[in-house]
């Protein structure tokens, strides 16, 4: 038996105390979840299946094989590598951006801000000048590559477990080029704003020695990551959780590996530990408040409300949905928002009889560049907001404004045009 009214205000409530409590997010998706259970909204038989545990095993192995990776020292000597190429600090501020976004197109978008940071904080100190508009644009950058392949960040794990999407078909899909060549369209325009505020920052770039790699294995273990999610996306007939397998096995090959060359029980612990318990938790609690709501009837109330507002015409209800999720994804965690809005968007194309597939890409598009709208927006952004308090430097809201809302216009229209032209005439 339904009941929409209260399972619609458990879930408002929900992302109300998210927003307001964002210390305790897990501890609001789980108590929700809880909740949903015990009142009997989502029946015990339906947890198994509401919960993805490809997503959960994608997310916990690819941030195991990050740590050791980033461990290696092997970001600190490509960055390094790099800037020496860069003749002055307009490119290599610019190089900066662009490498911290091709590198979070592998790994998370906080790692990735704790790996590029500190390199530029360094040229900053040696060329003093404000390092403030610098690690803003790194942190950007970053939150952009989210969306250009399978295992960019969690919002895209998501979308390629729900719409089974392999890691080649965010290149490739339905034979035309994917997802990935609109969020480098993005890149391409938004690098050439970075060069506009840039442009009189023409320093020269000290030069240094190359950071000297530790251990080349996590190098090995996270290109492998990549080579065995394509190889499956070839195999028929794989396992519905290969990539979480893939992922997990070489993360745990990876601290078999650092137990037998370092002995030592506290290198292993070191990430496994660094994991992060907060977002695979917080996303545990979610997978069962969306399994209620569904159960319940929401989602297709929802779904039914955002096709009236496009009046069932496809391209306004694709404008709809990228840009109401640049707005929102400003302001609420994109991960609870995307995986709301996934069945929403399944159900959408479904009453219009529509592919869902430019919807999909529009809502990650959206989700995944409107972070950069606010200093608040993203994890990247809050992480490099803090590296630089830490460091003793203020970020005032306009010093984001200033390069966030260009930075986001400039990423997303592109993206926006580019989906629609590909996937939705």
């Amino acid at each position: 038996m339904q009941n929409m009214p209260l399972a619609i205000g458990l879930f408002a409530l929900t992302y109300v105390l998210m927003l307001v409590l964002p210390k305790y997010r897990k501890y609001v998706a789980l108590g929700s979840a809880a909740i949903f259970i015990l009142t009997g909204m989502l029946p015990l038989s339906q947890i198994p299946e509401s919960i993805s545990w490809n997503v959960i095993m994608m997310i916990v192995g690819t941030m195991g094989i990050v740590s050791l990776f980033i461990d290696s020292q092997m970001p600190a000597r490509m960055a390094d590598i790099l800037l020496g190429f860069m003749p002055n600090v307009k490119w290599a501020v610019v190089s900066l951006a662009l490498f911290a976004g091709l590198i979070s197109a592998f790994v998370d978008n906080v790692a990735t801000v704790l790996m590029v940071a500190p390199v530029a904080m360094a040229i900053a100190r040696r060329l003093d000048i404000n390092p403030v508009p610098i690690i803003i644009s790194i942190a950007v950058s970053s939150n952009l590559q989210g969306a250009a392949t399978l295992v960019g960040d969690a919002t895209a794990i998501m979308l390629g477990d729900y719409a089974d999407l392999s890691f080649l078909d965010f290149f490739f899909y339905q034979g035309k080029p994917g997802i990935f060549f609109a969020v480098e369209l993005g890149a391409v325009a938004s690098a050439l704003i970075l060069l506009m505020m840039f442009r009189k920052e023409t320093a020269k770039v000290p030069r240094s020695q190359p950071t000297a790699v530790s251990d080349y294995v996590p190098t090995v273990l996270l290109v492998g990551a990549v080579v065995l999610l394509i190889v499956a996306s070839f195999i028929p007939n794989m396992p519905d959780n290969i990539n979480g397998y893939i992922c997990m096995g070489l993360m745990l090959l990876g601290l078999l590996y650092t137990a037998i060359t370092k002995k030592s029980m506290a290198a292993v612990m070191k990430p496994i530990r660094e994991l992060d318990f907060d977002t695979i938790l917080l996303l545990l609690g979610l997978f069962v408040v969306i399994g209620g709501i569904t159960e319940q009837g929401v989602i297709d109330a929802l779904a039914g409300v955002l096709s009236a507002l496009g009046g069932n015409n496809v391209f306004l209800s694709y404008t709809i949905l990228v840009w109401f999720s640049v707005i929102i994804s400003a302001f609420v965690d994109n991960i609870p928002y995307v995986m709301t809005m996934l069945p929403v968007v399944q159900t959408m194309a479904g009453t219009m009889g529509v592919d869902p597939t430019p919807l999909y890409f529009g809502l990650l598009t959206g989700a995944t560049l409107g972070g950069n709208l606010t200093p608040f927006g993203a994890s990247a952004n809050i992480t490099g907001i803090g590296i630089l308090r830490k460091n003793g430097y203020t970020v005032k809201n306009a010093d984001f404004f200033r390069i966030g809302i260009p930075f986001t216009l400039a990423a997303v229209i592109p993206g926006y045009i580019y989906i629609w032209l590909m996937f939705g005439v």
